[in-house]
Parts: structure tokens; C-alpha cells; sequence
């Protein structure tokens, strides 16, 4: 008996999944939990095991494209079959013949472009075969879907008013914080804008370009929008909608008015150069840090903190932390000083929710674990519970399940603050940005022996950079620095006893 093999949900608010990898191949045999194929998701990388034992008779999605959840992207047969090629139509169902009659000729009727020229609609259940980067994303020779409009209650097709809507509609619904902020402001229906973010989410670039198109720019109400405020990266160009195009914009080159929005500029590759698309992790890093970087007021502190006796510690524990099957770095005592820190000053802890700040009652730090293929983030959930033993092991734990892809969605969640730890490459210091929705992000610097002035006298010490990055909307300097001096003077004066 056949066993069908589904994208599995990895977390309640992913809605696609990329196969990132095949580890079976059609006509290979496999066995029940054997790892099959190894996905991508909005949270984590992960190796996904077979449903049932048998042999694999069918693969119905390419590696590198993208599905929602639930869709069936392989068959588990019983006995052997011959290999056969990945179905073009991948991702989807069997397709009906041309000869079949359709069930609704009304849904697959040609619908005529503005320029009359007929293109076919897409069923609500369909995607977009993904192009060579593996994601789905708008198609130029598509339209966007149309426009509900007002019309008369009919008795014939009730059922259409309560549609649920496609997957591709809530792929580009879930854009960010910030996007769907603009979109309120405006009353400008996401859905109805052709989104160039990853899995087509509708981008902050792609919402006020749609502002400043003519007569496309319409609000719930139909009319057009007015005074919509436009602007680009680093202030360049800046202005508003008037009567259907760009007025008023103000940038570097002086003064323009009545000129559209440039588009940003594109690389051209030269014939040396290689060209690849973007992992689905890199596309998530990227598209995370420019929204953090345009969220977050960023701020930076930089302490310098002597780790003599920290050094001392590590040296006479050292029998009993290999006793208890430990490795305490340096990196362990800072987690547990932030910890500290976090109870003293519990604004670096929250978050902000509009024009609310978010104090959170749990400590749950993310560390930031450097992979091959990209960065990700686990999180040590209630910290503040845990002693220096219990931190090493939770940290290695994480950091090696994160390695291996063995991450479940619910451990890169939840994060209050994070650590990250460009030190360990041997970086004196770094301006880390923010993760959102969080306040702050530390920075840890190399640990390494340098001569400072030591009462009046120049002595060796092991010596680190910290760096307090943190979002200045709520946070302020002396609170970032009374903060970061908790860690310090934490560190500095380390009690043998607290280990």
C-alpha cells in the first residue's frame, strides 16, 4: 500500500517549506523514520524522516522548490519501481486533461489583461512552479488576482463570499510588523500587491511602489490614495502621493518634483564573475536584518572587561567541570552575568508593540550559532532558572543539534535578548543588529592577553570587548550602560563560590 509524504508544519506559524535536499532518490529503499529529505522553513533547517518503511516510488517536488504544508511531495511504495524524473508538475496534484470537461468553466475562463489581451486565471489551489531559486513568487506573465468589487447579494453562489483564501494570498498577507503598518495607515489590501519578498511576501519597497503608482494605488474605499508618504533607503528620495504620481520629493540631488521613484540600481556580472540564487536562509537573514535595521533606533556601547578572575576560576574548576561532562568557556560565565543584568534592569528584557513596551516576565536568551550555509539563532528558554553547569549544556546542546539540523521550530522562538559571539573568529569587537522584536543583542568580543595599567603599574591581563547593541526608541544611554556595568563589575568580581 502506498504511504503519501506530506510537507510536514514545522510550528503554527510556518505555511511553506522548501526541499532543500533529497536524501532518498526514487527507486531507493527506505526505512520507517530513516531521514528522506531535508527542508527549509521560515524557523529552521531540518531533516525530515519517513513516514513508513518501503521504497520510494514516486517524487513529486524538486529540490530547491517551495510548497505549502500539507501538499504531498512524495509517494512510499512497497515494493521496487523504476526511477522516473521528478513530474513537472511538481508540488501539485495530477492535472486534469485539456479533454476533461471542467467542473466550473466560470473559474478556468480566460479573464481579459487591461490591454485586452486574455490570460488564464489560476485555480485558488494552485501555485506557481518556483523558477530556479525554488520559491514561489509572483509570475510576470500572470496579473495579480483581481480585485473583489461590491455587487448584489446572489442566492446562486452563496458559497463564494466565505472562499477561503489561496495559499498564495496568505503567503503574501504574512509580510512584516512594518508593512502591514503602512498598509492600515493607507487602507491598502495586501493581497492585491505583487510581492518580490521571499515566497512572494510583499516587501516594504513593494508596498510604496504600489503607493506611487497612478490610478493602481486604491484604497477599500476605491478611491485613489492621497498623501501617501514615499521614501527609500538612506533617505535619497522622499516625497508623497498627489494626484496619482510622486509630488514634493526631496533627496541629496536637490529638490524634484513630479519625478517617479527610481528603482535601486542592479549589478550587472561581469563574464568572471559566478552567479548563484540566495540560499532560503540567506533570503530569511537578509530580509530580517533590513527590517530590524529599519525598525530599531540602533545604539551601540562598547565596555572593556578584565577576565583575570574569570580565568582563575576556569583554571581550579577545570577537574570538576570535565567530572560533570562540561566544557564552561568564557562565554558561559558572560550568558550567566547577562542573566543577572536582565533581572537588575528589565527593560532590556522587553520589547515594543506599537506604542507599548512588552516587559517580559521570562529570560530566554538566543545564542547565535555560525553554520556553513548561514546563521541561526536556538534559545535557552528560562535562563534564569539554570546555574553556570546548566547554561554550558544547554548552549552546546543547542549549538550542536543546530549543526546537525536537528532544531525543532519552537527552539528558535521566544527569544528576549541574544548573544552572539563574532569573538570566538577572533574579532576584537562587532556592531551586532538587533533581532527583532527584541530591544537588545550583545556582542562578544576575542578574549586575549594585552597590557593594561594596573595601579600605575602596566601588567598582562586576558582582556574583551562587550558591545551593547539596543534599540534607543526605549532604551537610553544611561540605562544601556548601567546595564552593561552590572555585567562588568558581574564578571570582574566572579565569587568562586557562585560556580
Amino acid at each position: 500500500m502506498a504511504t503519501e509524504v506530506v510537507m510536514p508544519q514545522m510550528g503554527e506559524s510556518i505555511a511553506e517549506g522548501t526541499i532543500v535536499r533529497w536524501i532518498k532518490k526514487v527507486g531507493d529503499k527506505v526505512d520507517r523514520d530513516e531521514p528522506l529529505f531535508e527542508i527549509s522553513t521560515d524557523k529552521v533547517d531540518a531533516e525530515i524522516p519517513s513516514p513508513a518503511a518501503g521504497v520510494v516510488s514516486e517524487i513529486r517536488v524538486k529540490e530547491g522548490e517551495t510548497v505549502p504544508v500539507n501538499s504531498v511531495v512524495a509517494v512510499i511504495g512497497g515494493a521496487a519501481a523504476p526511477k522516473e524524473a521528478p513530474r513537472p508538475d511538481a508540488g501539485q496534484a495530477p492535472a486534469k486533461t485539456p479533454e476533461a470537461p471542467a467542473a466550473k468553466p466560470a473559474e478556468t475562463k480566460a479573464a481579459p489583461q487591461a490591454d485586452g489581451s486574455p490570460t488564464a486565471s489560476v485555480p485558488p489551489k494552485e501555485q506557481a512552479p518556483a523558477e530556479s531559486g525554488g520559491h514561489y513568487h509572483a509570475r510576470e506573465d500572470l496579473p495579480p488576482p483581481p480585485r473583489a468589487t461590491p455587487s448584489a447579494p446572489s442566492a446562486a453562489r452563496p458559497a463564494e463570499k466565505k472562499a477561503a483564501p489561496s495559499a498564495e494570498e496568505t503567503i503574501r498577507e504574512r509580510s512584516s510588523p512594518l508593512v502591514r503598518k503602512i498598509a492600515r495607515e493607507h487602507d491598502v489590501d495586501i493581497s492585491q500587491i505583487r510581492g518580490s519578498g521571499i515566497a512572494g511576501r510583499v516587501t516594504k519597497d513593494d508596498i510604496l511602489s504600489y503607493l506611487g503608482q497612478g490610478g493602481k494605488a486604491e484604497g477599500r474605499e476605491g478611491g485613489k490614495v492621497e498623501g501617501a508618504k514615499v521614501e527609500r533607503e538612506g533617505g535619497k528620495v522622499q516625497g508623497t502621493v498627489e494626484g496619482g504620481k510622486v509630488e514634493r520629493i526631496e533627496g541629496k540631488a536637490g529638490g524634484v518634483s513630479g519625478a517617479p521613484v527610481p528603482p535601486p540600481p542592479k549589478f550587472a556580472p561581469g563574464e568572471s564573475d559566478h552567479v548563484e540564487r540566495m540560499s532560503p536562509m540567506r533570503k530569511r537573514i537578509a530580509e530580517h536584518m533590513v527590517v530590524s535595521r529599519r525598525t530599531s533606533a540602533h545604539v551601540h556601547s562598547v565596555f572593556e572587561v578584565n577576565f583575570s578572575r574569570i580565568a582563575r576560576i576556569r583554571e581550579a574548576k577545570k577537574a570538576d567541570f570535565e567530572r560533570a561532562g562540561v566544557k564552561v568557556t568564557y562565554l558561559s560565565f558572560i550568558f550567566k552575568a547577562v542573566v543577572d543584568a536582565l533581572r537588575a534592569v528589565p527593560i532590556v528584557n522587553a520589547s515594543v508593540d506599537g506604542e507599548n513596551i512588552v516587559y517580559h516576565k521570562e529570560i530566554n536568551i538566543g545564542i547565535a550559532v555560525a553554520l556553513d550555509w548561514g546563521l541561526i539563532v536556538p534559545v535557552v528558554k528560562h535562563a534564569d532558572e539554570k546555574n553556570l553547569v546548566g547554561i554550558s549544556r544547554a548552549v552546546a546542546d543547542l549549538a550542536n543539534r543546530a549543526r546537525s539540523k536537528q532544531l525543532k521550530p519552537e527552539e528558535v522562538a521566544g527569544g528576549t535578548f541574544t548573544i552572539t559571539n563574532p569573538g570566538v573568529f577572533g574579532a576584537l569587537f562587532g556592531t551586532p543588529i538587533i533581532s527583532q522584536p527584541q530591544v537588545a543583542i550583545l556582542g562578544v568580543g576575542n578574549v586575549e592577553k594585552r597590557p593594561v595599567v594596573v595601579d600605575d603599574a602596566i601588567a598582562i591581563r586576558p582582556m574583551a570587548y562587550l558591545t551593547l547593541g539596543y534599540d534607543h526608541r526605549v532604551i537610553d544611554g544611561a540605562v544601556a550602560d548601567e546595564f552593561m556595568s552590572i555585567i562588568k563589575k558581574t564578571l570582574e568580581n566572579w565569587e568562586p563560590s557562585a560556580v
